[in-house]
């Protein structure tokens, strides 16, 4: 482990220090006079070696005015904006510019916020005559080049009060990567990533074929890493997430995780600065109560990860199962989903992960042949060929191929105002015929405000290591991880929103009433999850209470809803909607 050491630091603790005893602001003081903080910034850059930058909306070359004064509308870079305002690929290269945009504004103050509209981004409505300001974004971000830029960030916020937030990707669907007057440490530029067949943790005896990427390296560059030295790796679905960020750090769930595990179980090692600002490494053999923590104890609340290391499969050869169709008969689309849960407990005993959302399903599998999967899957086959749909069953030679065929053209949306609840469906409600009734009549009632998106993504078949990890346990029980979604305008009202999430919490609340004793995924919860140390952690949360306050004895890092976190009432949250 190493802690911050002086010579790095000699310039900025001693001018804060001086400054702090010559009463430029109380220490942790929550606000302070702008002039003297803005010197002390200055230190804080010349310690990053100038990587200290001041943040804007990427919205903004579209708006005449900023913050209240006039500004230049800049006609090219806003056509720019324009043309990509839902390209994840271009999105994740801004700071300013976050996968889901509500967590980019104010959303407890409507005008507090800067952003287009994500149906029709020409549209003049959302920004001529209006004002752009910087909302939840944070006015402050380092980019972090090393463990070093973590130290001084740590050391600046436990000196001068100033809260932190940490970004990587942008995928963050509970509002913890952004945060209204915080300074922000931007993972994206740690994308280091190396492979090695004979892998050992520090401390350890044990070898692992396995792959090490820095967090900011994103999940289809991983997976085409992984293919080029004939291998696999377990992870999300969609391109620019994060392979080694939040994504593990909340579970991380894949359509290969019903045979493979969850991310939390691949991982099996992880280099990180704990928030008492050392750089510590944590495996299952050092730092073992860290590493715990960090298998799922999700977000920033355990510290900034710098590096981490995945086990790997052999390249897989993939069975694809690619089924939809057109709803003809009102009923149709219930009739769909009733099949599939009376088919779901049976594929999850054969191997089958996938996606469903409306009349289309996207399945794959790694264990059976190409004709054990259209036997498997005859039952929705015929389903879809009866409304005259698509049935695609086929081979393929590995799961990049895959990913490149199917899943660039599926992935969620990015740019949309989108907002998830979820909830973790067991094995009971699959196993028996009044289960499976009840299931089906609470998706029939939900239809009509949305189809459930289903993520048959659950270790189902894998087996976990008792203990190992901090997600909850709900996970090893499960069968299907169901989600239903809000979605905002760009110039909905507070209380517009406000109800939105009420009436998405109603609906999730229909899966909690059906699977009492379950849980929910953390990066993927309702934004006011009600009791989410329960949903999230299960019986693990105590343990992890106590590792946070280890490691985190200043309380310096907390995010909304996280392990520790002060309550709505604090004033990290103040752009959160009360509800």
């Amino acid at each position: 482990m190493l802690a911050p050491p002086r010579s790095f630091f000699v310039i900025l603790a001693t001018a804060l220090e001086l400054s702090l005893a010559l009463s430029v602001f109380p220490r942790n003081a929550t606000t302070t006079a702008a002039q003297d903080l803005f010197s002390l910034y200055d230190l804080l850059n010349i310690t990053v070696g100038g990587r200290l930058h001041s943040a804007e909306p990427f919205e903004k070359p579209c708006f005449s005015s900023y913050e209240g004064r006039a500004s230049r509308v800049e006609a090219t870079a806003c056509s720019v904006v324009m043309a990509n305002y839902t390209d994840p690929t271009y999105r994740v290269k801004q700071f300013g510019g976050y996968m889901l945009p509500q967590w980019e504004t104010c959303q407890a103050d409507a005008s507090n916020g800067c952003l287009l509209d994500s149906n029709n981004p020409t549209n003049a409505l959302a920004f001529r005559a209006s004002d752009c300001r910087l909302g939840n974004i944070p006015p402050h971000y380092i980019e972090v080049q090393s463990y070093k830029d973590v130290q001084a960030a740590l050391l600046f916020s436990s000196l001068t009060g100033v809260r932190l937030s940490v970004k990587n990707k942008g995928h963050d669907y509970k509002g913890r990567s952004s945060g209204k007057d915080t300074l922000s440490l931007w993972t994206t530029g740690l994308n280091s990533m190396s492979h090695s067949a004979k892998f050992r943790p520090e401390g350890c005896s044990t070898t692992y074929d396995a792959i090490t990427v820095g967090p900011g390296v994103m999940t289809q560059d991983v997976y085409a890493y992984a293919d080029s030295v004939n291998r696999t790796v377990i992870g999300g679905y969609h391109q620019t997430i994060g392979f080694g960020g939040g994504y593990f750090l909340g579970g991380g769930h894949s359509i290969l995780s019903p045979v493979y595990g969850l991310a939390v179980d691949r991982v099996v090692q992880v280099k990180v600065v704990t928030p008492d600002g050392v750089y510590r490494t944590a495996n299952a053999c050092k730092n073992s109560d860290l590493f715990f923590a960090l298998r799922g104890g999700g977000g920033s609340a355990f510290g900034v990860v710098i590096e981490s290391s995945h086990r790997t499969e052999p390249r897989l050869t993939i069975q694809a199962s690619v089924l939809k169709f057109t709803p003809n008969a009102s009923t149709d689309v219930a009739d769909w989903y009733s099949l599939l849960v009376n088919e779901s407990y049976a594929w999850a005993q054969q191997g089958w992960g996938g996606h469903i959302v409306g009349p289309t399903l996207v399945h794959v599998n790694p264990l059976l042949n190409n004709t054990a999967a259209k036997k498997s899957m005859q039952a929705a086959v015929d389903f879809v060929n009866a409304r005259g749909g698509s049935v695609v069953i086929e081979e393929l030679p590995s799961w990049f191929a895959f990913f490149t065929k199917y899943v660039t053209l599926a992935q969620a949306a990015v740019g949309p105002e989108l907002e998830l609840g979820t909830r973790l469906l067991p094995a009971s409600l699959f196993q028996t015929e009044s289960g499976r009734a009840k299931l089906s009549q609470v998706i029939k009632d939900i239809l009509p405000s949305a189809s459930p998106y289903i993520v048959a993504g659950t270790p189902w078949l894998y087996k976990a290591e008792a203990g190992a990890t901090s997600v909850t346990p709900a996970w090893r029980n499960a069968i299907w991880h169901v989600s239903t979604k809000a979605q905002f305008q760009y110039n909905n009202t507070v209380a517009e929103r406000k109800a939105l999430y009420k009436d998405l919490t109603a609906r999730v609340q229909k899966y909690r009433d059906l699977s009492p004793g379950s849980g929910a995924y953390f990066n993927e919860g309702d934004v006011y999850e009600p009791d989410h140390e329960t949903a999230y952690w299960g019986n693990n949360y105590a343990e992890l209470l106590r590792v946070k306050r280890k490691y985190d004895p200043e309380g310096l890092l907390h995010c909304w809803q996280c392990v520790g976190w002060n309550g709505p009432s604090d004033p990290l949250y103040q752009c959160f909607i009360k509800m």
